[in-house]
C-alpha cells in the first residue's frame, strides 16, 4: 500500500510539472509566430524619412529611436530643424553625430538644404555655391554620402533656357567638388516650372557628371506633358534618391513609381515626408507596410 502510494505520488508530481511547463511552452511558441516575417523577398530598395514635418521637432536621439522602431533605415536631416546638424558645428561636435549614427541602426544618408542656383543675381550665386560646398564639407564630415539641393524656379525677365544652362554649370561645379570629398549632389525635382521633368533632363545634361543626380519628389507636374512614364524614362538613370507624401493619396500612383523604381533597379532611399503625428512612431510603421505591400512583398 505504502509502495503503490508513494509511486501515484511521484507520477501526480511529475504530471504536475509537465502541466506547469505547459503555458511557457506554449507562450514561446506565440512568441515565434508574432516574431515571424511574412515578406514573400527582402525590398531591394531602403526605406527612410526626411525631417521635414514629421521630424522637424526631434533631436538626434529621437530620430535614431523612432526610426529604429519602425524599421526605418536611414534619415536625410533638413537644414533649421531641431536636430541642429548646421555648418556652425565644430569637429568634436560633427564626430559626435557621425559616431552616433554609425553605432545605431540608422543611416545618416544625406543633408537637405534649401540651396538653388537660378538667381539672375551673379555675386549672389557665387556666394550660395560657396555656402553649398561649405554644407558639403559637414555632411562628409557627419558621414553623410550626399547633400540634397533644388532649383525653386525661373527668375523674371531672363531666358528660361539660360537659367538652365546656369543651373546645371552650377551643379557641375559642385559634382566636381564632392568627388573629392565623397558627397553627391542630390537635385530635388522642385520649383515653379523647374519641376517639369524636360527642365530637370536639361539640367542633368548640362551638369553631366556622375556625382551629380535626381531626387524623384513625387509631384503632380511629373504628369504634364507626355504623362508619367515618359517623364520618369527622361531621367531614370539618372535618380539617386526618393521622396515621397503619404503613400494613401490617391492623386498620385505610388504603386506605380515602386514598380517603375524596381524595375530600374533602384537600391537607394525612398524618404518619406509626412506631416506631424502625435503617434509617430505608429504611423511609420503603416507607412513602412504600405510601402512593402505597394510592391508585393507583405
Amino acid at each position: 500500500m505504502n509502495t503503490n502510494r508513494r509511486s501515484f505520488l511521484k507520477q501526480s508530481m511529475l504530471g504536475a510539472g509537465v502541466v506547469g511547463m505547459l503555458p511557457a511552452a506554449f507562450g514561446a511558441e506565440k512568441s515565434s509566430a508574432n516574431s515571424a516575417s511574412f515578406l514573400t523577398r527582402q525590398p531591394t530598395m531602403k526605406l527612410g524619412t526626411v525631417t521635414y514635418n514629421l521630424a522637424k521637432d526631434w533631436d538626434i536621439e529621437t530620430i535614431i529611436k523612432n526610426c529604429e522602431a519602425a524599421k526605418f533605415e536611414g534619415v536625410e536631416l533638413r537644414t533649421t530643424h531641431a536636430h541642429k546638424v548646421e555648418v556652425n558645428l565644430g569637429k568634436e561636435e560633427r564626430d559626435r553625430v557621425k559616431k552616433r549614427f554609425a553605432d545605431s541602426g540608422v543611416q545618416l544618408m544625406g543633408l537637405g538644404s534649401a540651396f538653388d542656383y537660378h538667381t539672375a543675381d551673379q555675386d549672389k550665386l557665387k556666394q550660395d555655391i560657396a555656402a553649398t560646398k561649405e554644407y558639403m564639407i559637414l555632411a562628409q564630415d557627419v558621414g553623410a554620402t550626399g547633400v540634397k539641393v533644388r532649383p525653386n524656379g525661373f527668375p523674371k525677365d531672363v531666358p528660361k533656357e539660360k537659367t538652365l544652362e546656369q543651373i546645371g554649370r552650377s551643379l557641375r561645379e559642385l559634382g566636381a567638388f564632392g568627388s573629392g570629398h565623397g558627397v553627391a549632389i542630390r537635385l530635388e525635382v522642385h520649383g515653379s516650372g523647374t519641376s517639369l521633368l524636360p527642365n530637370i533632363k536639361t539640367m542633368m545634361d548640362v551638369a553631366d557628371h556622375k556625382n551629380v543626380g535626381v531626387c524623384w519628389n513625387s509631384n503632380q507636374s511629373d504628369f504634364e506633358g507626355e504623362e508619367f512614364d515618359h517623364n520618369f524614362d527622361l531621367v531614370k538613370d539618372k535618380i539617386i534618391s526618393v521622396h515621397m507624401r503619404d503613400l494613401f493619396l490617391e492623386d498620385y500612383p505610388f504603386r506605380k513609381l515602386l514598380t517603375r523604381l524596381n524595375e530600374i533597379k533602384f537600391t537607394g532611399f525612398c524618404l518619406a515626408e509626412m506631416p506631424s503625428s502625435t503617434d509617430p512612431v505608429r504611423v511609420m510603421k503603416y507607412y513602412r507596410a504600405l510601402w512593402l505591400s505597394y510592391q508585393g512583398l507583405l
